[in-house]
Parts: structure tokens; sequence; C-alpha cells
């Protein structure tokens, strides 16, 4: 066993009886590598990467190919969930040198650090136009023996371009204009992008991107028209109906690696899962229709069955591959789905378009021909079949980390669809995890951590069962900050004094108070050769989006109007890009329209089980309010002190009584859910009407 058998990381730790003599990244390694005058070679991937897992059985399980390593080379395994920040730099790095990226990632460095050769993923031996990773190994270890300095030169120029401006020439500018025009632009680009045939934006491979169609739900809100709503829908369907969605058992594989949402790549990601329910949740407030809500439950169920520590904290992800073989937990052959439905075969078959020759390497991924039917009765019980027939296989491998700002985005998920649908089952496993994320992954001295895992050496000092480690990021805080908010508007607004320490910290630790934005690494984190500052929405939200929109949110509820700017800056240095580059700066844009539209602030007051209080709240909760400010609070003296939502807000007549306000005005106060209905209706109107800048 060598080193990475001590550490957290469950991927790590499937290389710890590797023949490579690993490190994980840190100090030791560096002063080896110094010591013995060797280049580092860093290995960056994640525990459900199928890709790392290949390149891993092919050379470094292989002796021969782990004894030239041992012997040229300092070797790093670092797990990019874990330590975003080194592969956020290094990622860069690799595609300024090779034009792309991705993982595993393969980047050789200088002993202090600095690239000179990248690539990604290296087959044995030469295929496929590809060098075998034998033959990359042999070139670099004579580069660095007999033309050092060539290496050493590159290593300067990339090192250069990684130190350069972040904000791609623009410096510290916060000048851009918070306007109308971002949205509008914004919208236009994104129709531009749009697969009118089979949804999704752009070509094949295509990616479930989420915060682009939250954006269009928004659009559709501001501008009900249909071209919008069929862009929204048509792309919903197709992921649902596709092979991208688990037709079993719940939840969302990574992304689909043709244009038709068929053939997923089969990993199913945590962050997806919380994303991906948000986004179908709002296009259900919408629409109604209940094929969206069907996938919100049946996803938040998968995530609450098979991704859920019994204390409370969620998952990473499950693996693409079972068995050694991608995919294989998944699929099925012709013959066993009619064996296993039984009399309901046919209908079953027919639903899911399996055939004998199948669809994927022989046998077929589950997809619904029809992409808005509503399953039979012979379907349910089919599925029920093959779920219960899929249960008894070898599961996909389990990555047991709890990230810090994965299980934020969940949770912001989990609360808002608990309103939502009315689930006390689930606003209950809500604030289990905020509980268990404030206990476990907290320092003694107040300190957030990235990751936790329960089988982790305990570690003095490190969360409630030492098993936390790595400092967390600006993403982590900026994530949590909105889950809490989230948690204040929809269960209790005591959460929002959480909040508010989570935004204090966030700002001291990451703030950029001279060029502005939000570094990706605090003060006091180890540092780097740069230190990284994200503004790039991708899988999920950019560090600076998150602390933007949380900020926004967090001034508008609290009334401490000083979060503002610290956001403000974020969104006028973006700006003129995002209009641009939607789908690059889609969260981005949800901050910026909240930003600069007419605020509605909505206040239930009430006794919690009263009915005429669940009454109201439900007309809040039931429909989609993009930029508002809601809470529900009982009857109390000192609550205004928490927000002032609920300044002089008090019951009529003793009856629960709901306040709605937009654009700084008041209306009367109203008891009645149908009058409440229609101020709501009044006010969205308002806002369509005035959308100018907020100052």
């Amino acid at each position: 066993m060598n080193r990475l058998a001590r550490e957290t990381s469950p991927y790590l730790r499937q290389h710890a009886d590797n023949p490579v003599d690993w490190y994980p990244w840190g100090e030791e390694a560096f002063a080896r590598a110094r010591e013995d005058d060797k280049p580092l070679l860093l290995s960056v991937g994640y525990s459900a990467c199928h890709w790392c897992h290949v390149m891993a059985h092919e050379s470094f399980e292989d002796p021969d190919v782990a004894r030239e390593m041992n012997r040229a080379f300092v070797n790093v395994k670092v797990d990019r969930e874990e330590r975003p920040d080194v592969d956020g730099v290094y990622m860069q790095a690799v595609q300024a040198m090779t034009g792309r990226g991705g993982w595993p990632m393969t980047v050789f460095l200088t002993p202090d650090g600095r690239p000179f050769f990248a690539g990604t993923y290296f087959p044995p031996d030469d295929r496929h136009g590809m060098p075998g990773f034998p033959r990359v190994l042999a070139a670099i270890d004579d580069a660095w023996r007999n033309r050092r300095d060539d290496l050493v030169e590159q290593a300067g120029k990339v090192h250069e371009m990684l130190a350069g401006d972040p904000f791609g020439g623009r410096g510290g500018a916060h000048d851009g204009e918070l306007s109308p025009a971002v949205l509008d632009a914004a919208y236009d680009a994104v129709r531009a992008q749009y697969d009118p045939r089979f949804g999704g934006f752009g070509p094949a491979p295509k990616f479930p991107q989420t915060m682009t169609i939250d954006l269009l739900i928004r659009a559709y809100v501001r501008n009900p028209a249909d071209e919008t709503l069929e862009m929204v829908t048509t792309t919903l369907d197709a992921m649902a109906a596709g092979g991208m969605y688990d037709q079993l058992g719940g939840g969302f594989h990574r992304y689909s690696v043709d244009a038709y949402w068929l053939v997923p790549h089969f990993e199913k990601m945590l962050y997806d899962q919380a994303l991906l329910t948000r986004v179908y949740l709002h296009a259900y407030l919408v629409t109604g229709e209940e094929r969206y809500r069907r996938v919100v439950e049946d996803t938040i169920g998968y995530v609450l069955r098979d991704l859920r520590h019994p204390d409370g904290g969620f998952f990473s992800a499950e693996d693409a591959d079972s068995e050694g073989e991608e995919g294989k937990f998944y699929v099925w052959s012709h013959d066993d789905v009619r064996r296993l439905a039984g009399d309901d075969a046919s209908e079953v078959i027919r639903h899911y378009g399996v055939t004998e020759g199948g669809n994927f390497e022989g046998a077929n991924i589950l997809h619904a021909v029809d992409r808005r039917a509503t399953p039979s009765p012979g379907v349910e019980r089919g599925r029920a079949a093959l779920l219960a027939a899929r249960n008894e296989r070898v599961r996909p491998g389990l990555d047991d980390k709890v990230l810090l700002g994965w299980n934020a985005l969940f949770l912001r998920s989990l609360t808002e669809a608990a309103a939502a649908l009315q689930r006390a089952d689930w606003l209950e496993a809500a604030r289990t995890n905020a509980q268990f994320l404030m206990r476990e992954l907290r320092t003694d001295e107040g300190r957030f951590l990235r990751s936790w895992q329960a089988s982790a050496e305990p570690h003095p000092g490190a969360g409630a069962s030492g098993r936390g480690r790595h400092l967390a990021y600006a993403d982590d805080y900026g994530a949590f900050l909105e889950a809490l908010l989230t948690l204040a508007e929809l269960d209790e607004i005591g959460w929002i004094q959480d909040a508010t320490e989570v935004a204090d910290e966030m700002l001291r630790l990451f703030h950029d108070r001279d060029g502005g934005g939000f570094f990706t690494t605090g003060h006091d984190a180890e540092p780097l050769i740069v230190r990284p500052k994200d503004l790039f929405d991708n899988a999920t939200p950019s560090p600076n989006s998150l602390a933007a929109h949380g900020l926004v949110r967090l001034a508008a509820l609290s009334g401490r109007t000083g979060y503002d700017e610290p956001a403000f800056e974020v969104l006028r240095l973006v700006a003129p890009l995002a209009g641009q580059h939607p789908t690059a700066f889609a969260y981005a844009i949800e901050a910026i329209e909240r930003a600069i539209s007419a605020p509605i602030e909505v206040a239930v007051i009430g006794e919690p089980d009263d009915l005429s209080t669940e009454a109201l709240w439900a007309r809040v909760t039931g429909r989609f309010l993009p930029g508002s400010s809601v809470v529900r609070a009982r009857p109390q003296r000192g609550a205004a002190d928490l927000t002032p939502l609920l300044t002089d807000r008090e019951l009529v007549d003793g009856r629960a009584t709901a306040y709605v306000c937009e654009y700084y005005s008041c209306r009367q106060p109203v008891t009645s859910p149908d009058a409440l209905d229609g101020q709501l209706d009044d006010a969205l109107e308002a806002r369509r009407r005035h959308r100018g800048p907020n100052e």
C-alpha cells in the first residue's frame, strides 16, 4: 500500500495498492522532487470517471510502467472534487497547451510546480494518433536530463499565462452596465444555439445545461412567449425521456454522448441531481405538467435512497462502471425484459424502446419512446419488476465522500421542492443535512471544510467527528450561503443568522478588495503557483456567480445593503460578456436579473400549524416567483430584527395574513388565498412593466 491509503478520498484510495509510489498533493512531494532533482507527474481524476479507471488499469497497475514512473518522476495523485483549486489551475494549463481538456488529466511539473507538458488520457501503447504512455514517460525523462533549459523555458511561459489577468484583459474594471439589455442579448444568444429537433443547445455531446434552461424559464415568466416555452419543454422532455435519465431508479447520468439524449456517460453526480431537480421543479411550477413533478420526485427519491449517509450528508457520485464495464448496471437484454415484466412485457418493451438488437453494444438502454406519455399501470408494474431485479446486481462504485458545496446545491433544491410540493419529510431531510454540514464540516475555530468521509481517520480539530479534510473554497461558501438563505425563506427565518455568518466569512476569506471578485482559495489556504479566480459557470455555478447571487439575496432579505456592493462588482465585471456568452455565465445572469428586477417581497404571518396559514403559504410556494424574497413567521416580537420583511407584520382580525410588496410599495394585507393569488399576479405584471436598473 502506498501513501494514498491514508487519504479521505475514495478515488485516491482506489490507487492505494498501485505499484506506483503515489504521493498526495502536498509539500512532501515537492520536497522529494527538489531533493531528487526530478519532475513531478501530476495525475488528476475523480471516482466516477470511466477513462480514469481505464488509464489506471492499463498503466498505473502495470508493474513495468510503474517502475518507470517511480524511477524518473515524483508521482502525485489528486481528486479533482476534493481539490478544485489544483484541478482548476492545471486544467487551464492543459487547455492552453493542448487546446482541450478533460479527465484523467496528466501534467508534468518542475519541482516548483510549474507545468511544462500536459495531456489527458494516454493509452498504454501508440494508438488512434495518441502516443503510448510509456513513450511519453521516456520522452519527458530524456528531455529533463538532456534538454532541461527548453522545458524550464516552456514552464515559464505557461506560468506567465496562468498568472495573467483572469478577466480576459479587463483587469479590475467593474463598469459594465446592469440592464435588461444583458438579459435580452443572452436570450437571443441561447435561442441561436437551440436544437429544435432534439432539444438542448449545440451539437453532441450534450450536457444538461440546467442554468441555461432556467434562464429561459425566467424569460418566459417575464414574457410568456410560446417560442420560449417550446425551447424549455422540448429540452426537458427529451432529457427525461432519454437514456440520460434513469428510467427505473430516477436521477440523471452526467451527459449524453449523442445529439438525441439516448446514450449517456453513465456516472451519476450529486450536483447534476441538485441542478436538474431545481429546473424541473421550476418547469412544473410554471406549466403544471405532472411529468415534470414526477422527475422531481424520482430524482429526490434516488438521492435520499442511494446517496444519503444515515447522519444526513449526501454522497458525491456513483460510478459509470460496474464489474469493470461501463453501463453494465443499467442496460438490459430483450429476453430479460420479457421474462421479468411477465404479462406486461409487450407494453414495457414498447414503452421503453427495447429491441432484440439493442441500442448500446448489443444491449438496451431504456428510454421513453413517447416523450410526454404518462406510464400506464402495466408499465409501472414492469418498471417495479425491473428495478427489483436490478437491485440484485452489483452496483456501480459509490464515492461516499460528502462535499460541502455539492451538498449545499442539493440542499437548496430539496428545500425548494419540499416547500413547493408540501413534503414535510423532504423539509426534515433538508434540516438534517444543514445541521450535518454545520456540525461535521466545520473546524473548532469555525472554518468550513471541503469534504468529509465516514471511514477517514479522525483528524484533530476537523469537524465534530474529525473526519473532515481540506479547507472549503469560495464555491462551498457561496453555495452554502444560498442554501441557508433558502432555508431562512422556506423553513424558518432564524437560518438567516447562520447565512450571515457564512457570508461574512466568505467576504473575509475570499473577496479581492483590490481587483474585485472572489478568489477560489482563502487567504489562509496553501499557496499554489497562482491564486485562481474562476468566473465561468460550467457544470456547476462559478464561485463568483454563487457569491454574487447569495449576497444580493442576503441584502434583500436582511435589509443590509452593504452586501450589495461586492456582488455588484462581480456582476458589472461579467455583464459585457454574459450577454454574448450566456451558457458560460448563466448563473451570473440569474444574479443580474435579480439585481435589476423590481423586487417582490411576500410575508405570511400566522401560526405554523394553522390551516389558514398553510393555505396562504401554499399559494406562495406553489408558483415560481423568480427574484423574490419570501418569509413565513408566527406573530412574534423581535422577528423584524432578522428581516425588514417582518416589520409591523401583524394578524388581521386574528387570522393568518399575507403581505405583498413590489418595487418598494406594499399592498393591503390579505387573509384570503384567492386574494393573495391576485396580488401575486399583479406583482409579476408590475415587474414586467418595470425592468429598469436597481442601483
